[in-house]
């Protein structure tokens, strides 16, 4: 299966009190780009996370940010620290006797003040195994995007290598007519100069020349280069690096072709060549 760069993904999960987060987000690039935001909390996890998508990503700018927030129900499970609020109203007490103008604090204050409320609690492996499994959701619904988005990438990709085929399988048969007509030109240009274009010496050197814009063989590489990339779609895996230089080969055999191009139809089926590949350049870039 061929995979795209381009995906996103987001889990989620419930802890007494806590709301866990997991979200994955991959763009296109030429290397493996890895940028992890995590909460203090789960700080320590920043290196094995990154050895993770390291691990699972080969190429692809990618984001991974996990979030914690308290639940909806958590606010229902805290309880007031009587001990804290004691030595905070004993505190408040000593502040008065000195100050004697102080304000005395008000319940919102009180309750604001650290280690008043009493949270609940998730023990640290806990939250550790369950950022863990989230990640590893994570991966498996990146994977399946990239993979949606990469079969759709390759039927353009098989598109395009249909309409390369196409300008191939249009010229081709013309080329000896076109080869011939072109030396005849060229001998009609010679006897209007007042030269044989029979004398062996010229006959060479109209041979020689005409040598040099005859394009069967780039026909035959450009046919060559796009039975490589249905190979290598078929084959699947990462093959963006490997599809571009195919693209790259393929633009240069439709580049040589214009350059010798002695017929309008040659120069039209560079010309479209040209446009359809650049097109699937385009589309490989997106591939990982």
């Amino acid at each position: 299966m061929i995979l795209s760069m381009t995906g996103f993904a987001a889990v989620a999960a419930e802890l007494p009190g806590l709301s866990v987060a997991v979200e994955l987000r991959s763009v296109n690039h030429r290397y493996l780009d890895v940028t992890v935001k995590l909460p203090d909390e789960l700080r320590t996890l920043e290196t094995a996370l990154r050895e993770r998508l390291a691990t699972a990503l080969k190429r692809g700018k990618v984001e991974c940010r996990v979030a914690l927030a308290r639940s909806a129900g958590a606010s229902a499970a805290m309880a007031v620290d009587p001990k804290r609020v004691a030595a905070l109203a004993d505190a408040a007490s000593e502040v008065r006797h000195l100050v004697p103008g102080a304000a005395p604090l008000s319940t919102a204050e009180i309750l604001r003040w650290p280690g008043v409320l009493m949270e609940p609690t998730v023990a640290a492996e806990t939250l550790v195994e369950t950022v863990n499994g989230l990640v590893d959701r994570a991966l498996a619904e990146l994977a399946a995007a990239r993979g949606r988005e990469g079969a759709k990438l390759a039927d353009v990709l098989l598109a395009r290598c249909a309409d390369i085929e196409a300008q191939v399988t249009r010229v081709a048969p013309r080329i000896p007519a076109i080869h011939a007509a072109y030396v005849e030109k060229l001998g009609a240009r010679l006897r209007e100069a007042g030269l044989d274009a029979n004398e062996e010496r010229l006959k060479q050197e109209l041979a020689l020349f005409a040598s040099k814009v005859d394009v069967a063989e780039e026909l035959a590489r450009l046919t060559t280069h796009v039975a490589e990339v249905r190979r290598v779609l078929a084959q699947g895996g990462s093959a963006g690096k490997r599809l571009d230089f195919l693209a790259q080969e393929l633009h240069r055999e439709a580049n040589t072709l214009g350059s010798k191009s002695v017929d309008a139809e040659l120069s039209q089926a560079s010309l479209e060549l040209k446009v359809a590949i650049e097109q699937m350049r385009e589309q490989v870039q997106n591939l990982e």
